[in-house]
């Protein structure tokens, strides 16, 4: 009987090895929050269908993309489409989205204001300097009276397209990821949700303004066009957009991130 169990044991160890040996290897770039986390929460049940799931977490917005093009990583799990569009356009690429999984409000944030109150005459706003963030941070601006732009609905506005600025604010381009930093030399930084929670901010109890629920610039999992339609890149974005995640994302973040699908 003891050598049955042996021989028992000993089978289900070596199917699980089998299992784990033959497991297709998914790499996803993604930067560290919310992205890296989701993909964490979901790893185990990807791994339940034969996918291991390999997280590289990244600080910036470009080697996300170049890692992928180049064949480096597979997909990526960090940006929004106007952003990937934007991307493609400069680089030549063709990148593709492949499922929308959450939104991140994108807030205003002071150390000089609060909620409320009104920034000062000739206030410096840092905002994030590529091109869709930063017009975003303008619509931001826009939709809560300090700023007005040329054409209210241009997700690629810049600084030059004010026609408004009663307040004279002064504008700061800053690389989105390093605007948390700025935030005690300016008068008011616009943040990326999830550079402001890696910051230790709540965008929803500490943005002096803060984007609705209604935004478009919804999360996505981006792939090339020869790997888009693999079943692992499949399995990995039906992982991102069940129940479980959506109650993930409401409970941990609270707001801060909210669910897109």
């Amino acid at each position: 009987m003891k050598s049955i169990k042996k021989f028992l044991t000993a089978s289900v160890f070596a199917i699980a090895s089998i299992g784990a040996a033959n497991a297709e290897k998914l790499s996803v770039a993604a930067t560290a929050v919310p992205h890296a986390e989701l993909l964490e929460f979901v790893k185990p049940a990807l791994a339940k269908e034969g996918v291991d799931l390999e997280i590289k977490v990244f600080t910036d917005y470009v080697q996300p993309n170049q890692q992928v093009i180049d064949k480096a990583i597979d997909v990526n799990f960090f940006q929004h489409k106007p952003y990937l569009d934007s991307f493609n356009k400069e680089h030549k690429s063709d990148l593709v989205p492949v499922g929308n999984v959450h939104v991140e409000p994108l807030g205003a944030f002071s150390k000089k204001i609060k909620k409320g109150e009104t920034l000062k005459k000739g206030a410096l706003v840092a905002i994030p300097n590529d091109p869709t963030n930063g017009a975003r941070a303008l619509l931001l601006l826009q939709a809560n009276g300090l700023i007005e732009l040329k054409d209210p609905k241009n997700i690629l506005s810049t600084t030059r397209d004010i026609v408004k600025n009663d307040g004279g604010l002064k504008f700061k381009e800053i690389e989105a990821a390093t605007l948390p930093r700025v935030l005690a030399d300016v008068d008011l930084a616009v943040i990326n949700a999830n550079y402001a929670l890696e910051a230790g901010l709540n965008p929803v109890e500490d943005a002096v303004y803060l984007e609705g629920s209604e935004s478009p610039y919804a999360n996505i999992v981006a792939a090339r066009p020869d790997n888009k339609d693999k079943p692992e890149v499949t399995a990995l974005v039906k992982a991102l957009q069940t129940e479980d995640v959506k109650k993930f994302i409401n409970d941990k973040y609270k707001g801060a991130v909210v669910p897109a699908f």
